[in-house]
């Protein structure tokens, strides 16, 4: 079951966009990102690719 998040086509702030930047930097995966900023993986994944961001694979 797909988890339901209640932020549904929010903007983002410049805070969840720096969050966004150190995870990815961390080398987190999409999932943990997505719950701890908590958005969609979908959300993630348009983010992090318009800000040229490489996020972690399952490892």
């Amino acid at each position: 079951m797909k988890e339901h998040f209640e932020r549904h086509k929010q903007p983002w702030t410049s805070e969840e966009i720096q969050k966004l930047h150190a995870f990815a930097k961390k080398g987190m995966t999409l999932k943990a990102i997505s719950k701890a900023l908590t958005r969609s993986e979908e959300s993630i994944k348009k983010r992090a690719k318009s800000d040229k961001l490489k996020i972690a694979k399952k490892r």
